[in-house]
């Protein structure tokens, strides 16, 4: 499997948090990763960073942050351009989609432990 490279925006070092189950997830399926959120910490053995510094080799961007605290993220998440998004259950954001969508940005509703559980990913 080859590796794609995403960035868990949402990352927490709660251990019963979706984002850090993905996170550990991503790793152990051989992906690796860049953990981005509010909390300091560690996640899968790579330090939680803030929405400031652009990767510009990210694969997939799988959100773990609501709609409603998305939009301050909005360029962060485009200049960073992924090849694709994965909006998690409960992160369904139209105007987000339609954006990435209009630069190219592939666009997914799906839940990344699925996919991961699934080979999908």
């Amino acid at each position: 499997m080859a590796d794609k490279k995403t960035l868990v925006l949402g990352a927490t070092p709660n251990e019963g948090r979706y984002a850090n189950l993905a996170a550990n997830r991503l790793v152990r399926s051989g992906h690796s990763i860049v953990n981005v959120g509010l909390r300091d910490g560690v996640v899968a053995g790579v330090p939680i960073e803030k929405a400031e510094t652009i990767h510009n080799d990210i694969d997939t961007i799988t959100l773990y942050v609501g709609p409603q605290n998305q939009k301050r993220l909005y360029d962060y998440i485009l200049d960073t351009h992924p090849r694709r998004i994965i909006f998690n259950p409960g992160t369904e954001n139209s105007e987000l989609k339609r954006m990435a969508d209009e630069i190219g940005i592939e666009t997914e509703y799906a839940c990344t432990l699925v996919l991961l559980s699934i080979g999908q990913y």
